[in-house]
C-alpha cells in the first residue's frame, strides 16, 4: 500500500479498525483467530491499527498489546478514551480531565507501551468544555504519554475550539457512500486545518460489500439490530440500492467493496479509511482497494446511486444520536 499522513506520521493507506475482534456484530473470533488477524494484517503492510478503551471494555486494547508488543516498531497505534466500560459494566461517557488521565494511564498498561502514538477523544462530553478535555489531552502530550491528540464523532464548530488548545492531528467520523455527514462541514474543516479525517465504517459495517441481504441472519448482540437502516421499515429500501451497486463493480473490474474503499479513498488525500474485519479473507481483499482507480465519471454515478436522499433510515437511534455531535445532514454552518 502506498501512504498517507496521518499528523506527524505516515501510514498506510488502509488501517485496520478492531472493534470488531471484541464486541459489536455478535460474538467476537477466538483470541487465537484474532491473534493471526492481527499479525497477518502487518504482513500484508497495514500500519495503522485502531482500538478504543470501550471495545470490549479493554478486552481489545489487552488483545493487542498481548499479540503485537513484539512489533509495535511496525505500526501507528490509535486508541480513544473518555468513553469505556465502568465498574457497573456500563458504557460511560465522561470528559473530565481526571478521567481522560485515568483513561489513557489504564490503556498504557493494557496495550504494554510507554507511549501512544494518537490518543483520541472518543466523545465530546457535552458536559465538560471541550477545552477542558482537550487540555488535558495536551498535557499527556507534554508528558510524554501520547505523541499526538485526536477526537472522534465531533462538529468543525467543537474541532475549531479544540485546535485552538492544542493541534489536533485526526477527526475520526464515520463516513462512506451511505454516510455523508461528514460533508456538511467536517471534512473541508479538516482539509482548511491540516487535520487527517480518518473515515469508520467505510464500508457502511458491512453493507456495501453486498453480502448481508438478510437481516434474520445478524446475531442477536449484533449492533446493528438497533440502527434504524437495518430494520425492517428501512433495510428493504436500501437493498435495492445494492443491483446498482453490483453493476457498477462489475463494470469496474472490482468487488462492491472494493469500490466502496476506493470511492472514500477518492474523496481526498487527506481521507485513511480503517474498514475491519474478523476474517483473513476480507483483510487481505480490502488491500486490493488501493489498486483501484474511480474515473471522475464512476464518482458521480456512485454518488447518483447511493447519497443522502436514496438511502433509507438514520444511520443511529435517536438515544445513540444525543450523544454525536457531527453535524446533521441539512445543518446550516
Amino acid at each position: 500500500m502506498q501512504t498517507r499522513k496521518l499528523g506527524p506520521f505516515d501510514v498506510s493507506e488502509l488501517g485496520l479498525g478492531c472493534m470488531s475482534l471484541s464486541h459489536a456484530y455478535g460474538t467476537p473470533p477466538p483470541p487465537d483467530a484474532a491473534a493471526t488477524l492481527l499479525l497477518k494484517a502487518l504482513d500484508l503492510g497495514y500500519t495503522h491499527i485502531d482500538t478504543a478503551a470501550l471495545y470490549g471494555f479493554g478486552a481489545n486494547e489487552t488483545l493487542i498489546g498481548r499479540v503485537l508488543k513484539d512489533r509495535r516498531k511496525e505500526f501507528l497505534l490509535a486508541t480513544k478514551g473518555g468513553m469505556y466500560g465502568n465498574a457497573q459494566g456500563q458504557r460511560e461517557i465522561s470528559g473530565r480531565p481526571e478521567m481522560i488521565r485515568r483513561n489513557c494511564e489504564d490503556s498504557l498498561t493494557r496495550l504494554q507501551t510507554d507511549v501512544i502514538d494518537l490518543y483520541y477523544l472518543h466523545r465530546w462530553d457535552k458536559r465538560v468544555p471541550v477545552e477542558e478535555s482537550i487540555g488535558a489531552l495536551s498535557d499527556l502530550v507534554k508528558e510524554g504519554k501520547v505523541k499526538a491528540i485526536g477526537m472522534s464523532e465531533v462538529s468543525a464548530v467543537t474541532i475549531r475550539k479544540a485546535h485552538r488548545v492544542h493541534p489536533v492531528s485526526a477527526v475520526q467520523t464515520e463516513y462512506s457512500l451511505w454516510t455523508r455527514n461528514a460533508e456538511v462541514a467536517v471534512l473541508d474543516t479538516c482539509r482548511e486545518l491540516g487535520i487527517t479525517f480518518v473515515a469508520f465504517s467505510p464500508l457502511a459495517r458491512g453493507f456495501l460489500t453486498g453480502t448481508l441481504r438478510d437481516v434474520s441472519t445478524m446475531p442477536p448482540k449484533d449492533i446493528r439490530l438497533g440502527m434504524p437502516r437495518f430494520q425492517a421499515a428501512h433495510f428493504p429500501k436500501n437493498l435495492l440500492l445494492l443491483d446498482g451497486l453490483s453493476a457498477l463493480a462489475a463494470e469496474q473490474g472490482c468487488t462492491m467493496g472494493h469500490l466502496a474503499l476506493a470511492w472514500v479513498l477518492a474523496q481526498g488525500p487527506h481521507i485513511v479509511p480503517i474498514p475491519g474485519t474478523t476474517r483473513l479473507d476480507h483483510l487481505e481483499e480490502n488491500v486490493g482497494a488501493t489498486d483501484v482507480t474511480l474515473s471522475r465519471e464512476m464518482q458521480d454515478r456512485l454518488n447518483a446511486l447511493i447519497n443522502p436522499a436514496t438511502v433509507s433510515g438514520t444511520r443511529y437511534a435517536a438515544a445513540v444520536q444525543i450523544e454525536i455531535d457531527t453535524e446533521e445532514l441539512g445543518t446550516r454552518v
